[in-house]
């Protein structure tokens, strides 16, 4: 199990200390929690897992330390934030490109979520827009104009399920 190896390397993402210490039942239920409410108090933790508060905020202190808690952040409804339009867009872009193509992708308007993926493309990103122009915009003219980019298709998200609570 992933979160039960140790790692000697940096993290690859940059975050954390490059070291990942084996997570217990503890840990797995503050992590459960904070996904639930990440504005929970540490005493509201510390009841629901049955250990002190000094206990839970050492915990979610390593949890932080160690890059297993990247952050916390609300869960917005984008359509109600005036982003009507969300999509899927899947890249395929020159082999050994994908440093240079992430670091034009992660100034995009919109772009909520970037992951290079196997398969029949290399790239999949979340977007997130006012409308079908401003998403016309961000792919036919901002996307496909990276180089490194050769082509891309768009997947229009009709309606979500967020799964997180």
């Amino acid at each position: 199990m992933a979160s039960e190896r140790m790692a000697d390397g940096p993290d690859a993402d940059g975050r954390g200390n490059g070291r990942t210490r084996p997570l217990d039942g503890v840990d797995h239920a503050i992590l459960r929690l904070l996904q639930e409410d990440g504005r929970a108090s540490v005493r509201s933790v510390a009841e629901r897992v049955h250990v002190s508060r000094a206990n839970a905020y050492a915990r979610i202190n390593r949890l932080i330390e160690d890059g297993v808690v990247r952050g916390f952040s609300a869960r917005v409804d984008h359509e109600r934030a005036g982003h009507g339009t969300s999509a899927y867009i899947t890249l395929k872009i020159v082999q050994n490109s994908w440093r240079r193509v992430r670091e034009q992708l992660v100034t995009l308007p919109g772009v909520v979520h970037i992951a290079l993926v196997s398969g029949d493309f290399d790239v999949l990103l979340l977007a997130h827009t006012v409308d079908n122009r401003s998403l016309r915009e961000l792919v036919l003219t901002r996307i496909q104009a990276i180089e490194g980019v050769l082509s891309s298709r768009t997947l229009l998200v009709f309606e979500e399920t967020d799964l997180v609570p």
